[in-house]
């Protein structure tokens, strides 16, 4: 029953959000936009959008080696099939089945789907960091002049920057912390049995010993640091997708003004809709009218195609390679609706 009313929830808010996102706007005048923005620049996009799968798997590889390692094309299909499964479930659902599907495909004994999961975390935080690095370099370098445009929505932005900042920074000493030593967790976790029957006790404390483990990338600060070095061509690679669809519509948006962009859709696709329906839209819709004059009809346009280019290689992807290992829809809903699925 809660699952029913967490999906109708989710569901609404969609709606709502699609709603908003088309409000007051010319389709036809959006259909016209869409026919003759340059196809030169749209194709730059998608091949743009299509990159950042492998990039995003290579630094997947990385931080799993001190789990015993994964081969690339293991870490490859796995990511297609989490980014399917956000797409098509709620609540970003392919942040757990992402993990559960390498650790049934890898085959190798040290793969655990609770460890795996712990450095999906870890790349979530890195990818704050970077976003956070771009959209100041934008902010305090390239953009200065966005100022005068909009001061009040400018000194939101700078705001929201560094509460998010100082957030993944906590998050990222905690883990540290946690990371140090395993099994001290581990053993520490097993004090529960004095208030939890003995057999759950331990098994939260296995738990949570894998998960330690899983971060083994921040006990060592070199390891980490290139992780997040590899974040930068993921990161840009997706800037030059939003910049190149920003250019096929005619915007006067530079290519640093892809990092203001990038900030903001950001924000806009941790709204827990289905492929991130509705807040991706009405994010990048905001953007490109409020900062750099879009024509709003022009802007829906866009963001319908970059929404596109962004969620349509690694769906399809995705689900082949879930179909080659007879998991489909139904059963993604089912792992990402267990409580402790890693475990």
């Amino acid at each position: 029953m809660k699952s029913r009313v967490r999906t109708a929830i989710v569901l609404l808010l969609a709606a709502g959000l699609v709603v908003l996102f088309l409000h007051n706007v010319d389709l036809w005048r959006v259909a016209v936009d869409i026919v003759h923005a340059r196809p030169e620049w749209l194709a730059l996009s998608l091949v743009a959008m299509v990159a950042n799968l492998p990039i995003r798997s290579l630094r997947w590889q990385f931080l799993l080696e001190p789990l015993g390692g994964a081969r690339f094309g293991s870490a490859f299909r796995a990511t297609a099939v989490g980014f399917a499964a956000s797409t098509v479930l709620p609540a970003r659902a392919g942040e757990v089945i992402r993990p559960y599907f390498l650790a049934r495909t890898d085959r190798s004994e040290h793969m655990t789907a609770t460890g795996a999961f712990a450095t999906i975390i870890l790349e979530r935080l890195l990818d704050v960091v970077t976003v956070l690095v771009l959209i100041a370099s934008y902010v305090f370098v390239f953009g200065r002049d966005l100022q005068h445009v909009n001061p009040l929505a400018f000194t939101a932005l700078k705001w929201s920057g560094g509460t998010a900042a100082a957030g993944a920074l906590a998050a990222l000493a905690f883990l540290f912390l946690i990371a140090g030593n395993p099994e001290r967790v581990e053993h520490t976790l097993t004090r529960l049995e004095q208030v939890l029957p003995s057999t759950l006790a331990g098994l939260i404390a296995r738990v949570a010993g894998k998960f330690a483990r899983g971060l083994g990338a921040i006990r060592r600060p070199g390891r980490l640091l290139i992780a997040l070095l590899w974040s930068f061509p993921l990161w840009l690679s997706i800037c030059v997708g939003i910049w190149a669809v920003s250019v096929a519509f005619g915007f006067a948006v530079p290519f640093t003004g892809s990092f203001l962009l990038l900030a903001l859709l950001t924000i806009g696709v941790a709204v827990p809709t289905p492929g991130a329906v509705g807040g991706f839209h009405e994010a990048f819709r905001v953007g490109a009218t409020l900062f750099f004059g879009a024509d709003d009809s022009a802007a829906v346009g866009a963001a319908i195609l970059l929404h596109l280019f962004s969620i349509g290689p690694a769906l399809l992807l995705g689900l082949f390679f879930a179909a080659q290992e007879g998991m489909n829809v139904a059963a993604m809903r089912r792992i990402a609706s267990q409580e402790h699925p890693t475990a």
